[in-house]
């Protein structure tokens, strides 16, 4: 196994949830853009065989001839999917429903669990110079979501503000704790944020008091509201920063990408 710690850039983050429509895929893509009006070079990996984060950047179907499916069973040369998006500074591997098959085609691989650890090691990724790389992971406890925390420094947690949301975060955590035990020591949270945020609505506010007296600092001070501009950007197939630069959403995104650096000087 190599040193988990290095290199220290690009820094890789999984964003993970095994629970679906908590705005996993929305944080990676918004978070992403973000950075990278920051002035970041960021790679967002799609890691969802939905693709929900390779459309909602504008990659149309015919165009993901080779995929995250490929970097994990192939060995494709990383600019063949490497794609860029109508975002500067922000790049994308994107992903199909083949990647659905992945678990089956990848059981009897050799060091299975570290197959994107690989990927995203290979020297030639050095030209690329990103900062930060950013991995949607699938709505479950999975084998490719196994490789994206072996291959991560970090995982980052969307929490959606609902009833039952921290309870589907033990189980969360015993998974990282696993992978820290089993294949990657170094690995952290993060951070965990809160999505769907409805200030008029006591559970948010309750859901937030919990968050942050059970989990103190590991819950990032910005918080994401519930915001119809958020909803509409995909089928634009954009952002929401480039949707409507100035909606609620937007800027919360751009205050959690400021926060999250502050978490990372140097980076």
């Amino acid at each position: 196994m190599g040193d988990l710690s290095l290199p220290l850039v690009p820094k890789i983050i999984a964003v993970v949830n095994q629970k679906g429509g908590v705005g996993k895929t929305t944080t990676t893509i918004n978070l992403g853009a973000a950075l990278a009006e920051h002035g970041r070079k960021v790679l967002l990996v799609d890691l969802d065989p939905q693709g929900n984060a390779s459309t909602g950047l504008g990659i149309d179907p015919e165009a993901r001839e080779f995929t995250s499916y490929e970097l994990l069973t192939a060995e494709v040369d990383l600019q063949q999917v490497i794609l860029p998006t109508s975002a500067a500074n922000l790049s994308i591997i994107p992903a199909t429903i083949d990647l659905s098959s992945a678990e089956i085609d990848l059981a009897s691989a050799t060091r299975r669990s570290f197959l994107l650890y690989d990927a995203l090691r290979r020297p030639e990724m050095v030209n690329y110079d990103f900062d930060f790389i950013l991995i949607d992971c699938p709505p479950s406890l999975s084998l490719l979501t196994v490789n994206a925390m072996v291959a991560a420094h970090s995982v980052l947690v969307p929490l959606q503000s609902e009833f039952f949301a921290l309870e589907g975060l033990s189980q969360l955590m015993l998974t990282v704790r696993e992978v820290r035990q089993t294949a990657n020591p170094e690995l952290r949270i993060e951070g965990i944020v809160l999505t769907m945020y409805d200030a008029r609505n006591n559970l948010s506010q309750q859901v937030e008091s919990d968050a942050r007296e059970n989990l103190g600092e590991l819950v990032f001070e910005t918080i994401i509201p519930r915001n119809v501009r958020i909803s509409e950007a995909p089928s634009f197939s954009v952002p929401v920063l480039k949707y409507d630069d100035s909606s609620k959403g937007a800027l919360a995104y751009r205050q959690l990408a400021t926060e999250l650096l502050g978490n990372n000087v140097g980076a």
